[in-house]
């Protein structure tokens, strides 16, 4: 088939970009000729939380990115629709994340749909958002209509979709593996590049910091007194997205600074297997969530796992076996940590993981997004 995939990718930053890129290169592995469309501006400067959204690293040689659409230009919507619609790809998948997405893609979309050839299929992260705004459901309504049918990640989002009475044919297939963050390096190597002391155990947050994201129930956790006494560490790992002053009161009233590593700017990819392979467990403990990549890049590095029942999180970590699932508190997250390094469990939950990791494949996907085109 020629499949064009449009969403975040290269010079473009983040785990969206990641995704498409190796989505691209799924496709390509089956046979298919695929090429990227990403934005030339994705978020206004005043929209966007975090440093920067582009990034510092070379681009894919082996990809190709056209870089086209401003999400708030529409007559950069309409260029990208009508070139799409006259070079007629058999399938064209987008990615959506967002509701403040739906016009640009929407509008894509449909000039794409006028050649009478091309299906129009889309990856829902979310259809209904985490930090929800005004207007975001008719955003949400004018892309969902434009698409000929569905792939989510979680469960939870396929029942949103049905919530909404979109017809569609939907799939759920779980979150692929992040395979392409190199190869699981010895932890005492990991330490070592990271400058860390090997005395310790380490936990890790991974990941942009916003509100849902819970880190301040798990710095309320990590205040318990029975980790106190033992000999580990947070590391937090990823660039703030939103204030940190309320942060940063926990981790003065808890005096909390001399068990955290820092490491709040972005992180780049060639340094995420470094944190992976030194952390003892990979921590999410989401007030709300769909999905989450930071899963399937902790099944990459066959690290052990604790995420909160929130979501489709526990969907993809069978408690007990590859890690905890546990409720959204403190009380609950400090429990599953003390169990966790008092009965030593990483090698026992480090085999589940291994074990459960073969289950999410590239290909499943790519099979998944030909099947609801029709």
């Amino acid at each position: 088939m020629n499949v064009v995939i449009i969403g975040p990718a290269y010079p473009l930053r983040g785990g969206l970009a990641t995704y498409n890129e190796r989505l691209a290169r799924a496709f390509r592995e089956a046979g298919d000729d695929v090429r990227l469309v990403t934005f030339s501006l994705q978020y206004p400067n005043f929209l966007f939380p975090g440093q920067t959204q582009f990034s510092t690293e070379p681009g894919p040689a082996d990809l190709s990115i056209d870089v086209s659409i401003n999400s708030v230009n529409p007559l950069s919507w309409w260029k990208v629709g009508e070139k799409l619609r006259r070079q007629k790809p058999d399938l064209v998948i987008f990615r959506f994340w967002l509701p403040f997405m739906g016009p640009a893609l929407g509008f894509i979309a449909r000039r794409i749909r006028r050649n009478g050839h091309t299906r129009v299929v889309a990856i829902t992260d979310n259809v209904i958002p985490h930090e929800k705004r005004p207007g975001d459901r008719p955003l949400t309504r004018y892309f969902l209509s434009a698409c000929h049918g569905f792939v989510t990640m979680s469960r939870a989002v396929l029942a949103d979709l049905r919530r909404l009475h979109f017809k569609q044919p939907a799939l759920y297939r779980p979150h692929p593996l992040y395979d392409n963050f190199g190869p699981i390096k010895p932890k005492a190597t990991a330490l070592s590049a990271l400058g860390l002391d090997p005395q310790f155990g380490y936990l890790l947050f991974f990941g942009f910091i916003r509100a849902y994201k819970g880190l301040d129930i798990l710095l309320e956790a990590f205040a318990d007194a029975r980790l106190a006494r033992l000999p580990i560490k947070l590391i937090i790992a990823g660039e703030y997205y939103e204030d940190a002053a309320p942060y940063e009161e926990i981790i003065r009233r808890h005096h909390l600074e001399s068990r955290l590593i820092r490491a709040t700017d972005f992180i780049p990819n060639e340094k995420v297997a470094d944190y992976f392979c030194a952390a003892d467990m990979v921590v999410q403990p989401y007030k709300n969530a769909t999905q989450s990549g930071v899963s399937q890049i902790a099944y990459h590095f066959s690290r052990p796992m604790l995420v909160t029942d929130v979501g489709g999180l526990a969907e993809l970590i069978p408690n007990g076996e590859v890690g905890y699932v546990v409720p959204p508190t403190p009380q609950s997250i400090a429990d599953a940590l003390v169990d966790f390094y008092e009965h030593q469990r990483e090698e026992e939950l480090t085999a589940g993981v291994w074990a459960k990791k073969k289950d999410f494949s590239w290909s499943e996907m790519v099979k998944a997004l030909k099947e609801v085109a029709g």
